[in-house]
């Protein structure tokens, strides 16, 4: 197993802890050159992942196009071990319940 696929495992089961619920693909990189690596389906929003070991890691022919193209259309970076932290909480913030709004009963 390469370091990047150890991590990312790892960063999938962090995924599962914090959205049980979420529907979790991993991409296959053979079908779509460049798109990201994982996409995680949370509700009626989605998010989309590409792992690297470091932020200085090369990126592959297209990556940084869908990674951008993605985060326009909802949510997707690239995470790698030292900003994993801060992708979940931004994560997790983004993609909180939303409440419905009270309304109150007038007498």
């Amino acid at each position: 197993m390469s370091r990047e696929s150890g991590f990312q495992a790892s960063f999938i089961r962090h995924l599962r802890e914090l959205f049980p619920d979420a529907i979790i693909l991993k991409n296959d990189a053979n079908y779509l050159q460049g798109v990201p690596d994982i996409l995680v389906l949370i509700g009626p929003r989605w998010c989309a992942f590409e792992c690297k070991m470091r932020p200085t890691s090369p990126q592959e022919a297209n990556q940084g196009y869908y990674v951008t193209l993605m985060n326009e259309m909802s949510f997707a970076t690239f995470v790698w071990p030292g900003n994993e932290k801060d992708i979940l909480d931004e994560l997790q913030r983004a993609f909180k319940p939303r409440r419905a709004a009270r309304v109150s009963q007038s007498q």
